[in-house]
């Protein structure tokens, strides 16, 4: 069961997200409010796990700003999926600097809406038109200036083999291996789009191109 919190300031988004979820027998609303605030307080107070998937409106009316907002919900323990109008990239692209997993628009129609709190609740990254659209938008998000080699290591680790496979494949010692993925990580975190682990490293890598959709199951 994956367990969904909604936070936006509009009930009527929520309750139209709540029905929807309430519908599917494999996820369920654990909370639903108008700001970060108000969920994080709810946690404390009932002692309850954090929601696997936050579904976040990316812009509340609290004052509070969509960075804020992704990193307290991130460093909380959720994946977050920013729920917007998509019209303002710029905060997207923060959003997603920020940690967001992804973002899916208004407009969409609600099997999308849970199609994508399932991919994401499974640990897949999430890959839309809303996605490509915010990066399209601002082509800074997609320059974090890789070697050749550096994009060539990237694209066989993300695509799931392990370190000392890459380096056999290339033909190159395991330690010059390693030292690429290092700086491709420091690359990423100039840009302020960090990539702590092998999933964010797949979600850059075809952020940027590097590496297309997976079409079936893969090792993260």
């Amino acid at each position: 069961m994956t367990r969904v919190a909604l936070i936006d300031d509009h009930e009527s988004v929520r309750l139209g997200l709540e029905a929807a979820c309430a519908r599917e027998q494999d996820t369920a609303v654990v909370f639903s409010g108008s700001n970060v605030s108000e969920y994080l307080a709810w946690r404390v107070t009932t002692g309850e796990a954090p929601a696997d998937v936050v579904v976040l409106d990316l812009t509340l009316g609290d004052g509070t700003t969509v960075t804020e907002n992704v990193q307290r919900l991130v460093a909380d323990g959720s994946s977050v999926i920013i729920h917007s109008v998509a019209d303002r990239p710029a905060a997207v692209r923060e959003a997603l600097a920020a940690g967001a997993t992804g973002i899916v628009s208004k407009a969409s129609p609600i099997h999308e809406v849970i199609a994508a709190v399932r991919t994401v609740a499974s640990g897949e990254p999430l890959n839309n038109v809303e996605w490509a659209s915010a990066v399209e938008a601002d082509r800074e998000f997609a320059d974090a200036q890789l070697s050749a080699r550096e994009r060539e290591v990237l694209r066989l680790y993300a695509a799931g083999l392990p370190l000392k496979a890459v380096a056999e494949r290339l033909g190159v010692a395991y330690s010059t291996a390693k030292e690429n993925i290092t700086r491709v990580r420091v690359k990423y975190v100039e840009v302020g789009r960090p990539a702590p682990t092998k999933v964010d490293l797949l979600r850059r890598a075809m952020e940027d191109g590097i590496l297309q959709q997976p079409e079936g199951d893969r090792d993260g």
